[in-house]
């Protein structure tokens, strides 16, 4: 399995929530490690560095993940949240969050790791709460559960992304016309 961050869902909260893959099945955890953790949290963006994780910074983002998880889906389905998952989701959000600075050579935010799970939080209040919500999807491969914003014409993209599950669909789908093509002559 890859072990590199991938930023596909058009919005950081919903890459955060995607950390945890193939949830239907194998479910292959990304944030294996405190280092895990720390990475995504640079490689998104959202900070250019982090102090060093601890395992109950892990647990604490993994709680969060889930919990949204549960409120990106529930907000996508138009059912009601799960009240835990609010609250959880709330009481990150409401942590003071990473702040940039501004130096001689540009922006530089250096967060503590339940500042850089704040910043994610309220980057997840402003998505569900905000005029993008209606623009969330969720992959057409029954293997990703990632969600994603749907930007397309007539909202009618299928996919996470085209390298990472859009291209496996259709070369499969392809071979099994071919397949079938064989089977019929």
């Amino acid at each position: 399995m890859n072990l590199e961050h991938v930023f596909v869902c058009g919005h950081p909260a919903l890459d955060f929530a995607a950390t945890l893959r193939a949830r239907r099945t194998a479910g292959f955890e990304m944030f294996a490690s405190p280092e895990r953790l720390d990475a995504w949290y640079v490689e998104s963006g959202l900070v250019d560095a982090v102090s060093p994780s601890q395992d109950s910074d892990v647990e604490r983002a993994v709680a969060v993940r889930e919990a949204l998880y549960r409120l990106l889906t529930a907000r996508r389905l138009g059912t009601p949240y799960d009240s835990a998952a609010l609250a959880l989701v709330n009481s990150a959000a409401r942590k003071p969050s990473a702040t940039p600075q501004l130096t001689p050579d540009g922006r530089w935010t250096v967060a503590a790791p339940e500042a850089a799970l704040s910043s994610v939080a309220r980057l997840a209040v402003e998505l569900l709460s905000g005029p993008d919500a209606p623009l969330l999807k969720e992959c057409g491969n029954p293997e990703c559960t990632r969600v994603y914003l749907d930007r397309s014409r007539g909202m009618r993209r299928q996919w996470c992304g085209m390298e990472s599950c859009g291209n496996k669909i259709k070369a499969a789908a392809y071979r099994a016309r071919k397949k079938q093509a064989r089977d019929t002559v």
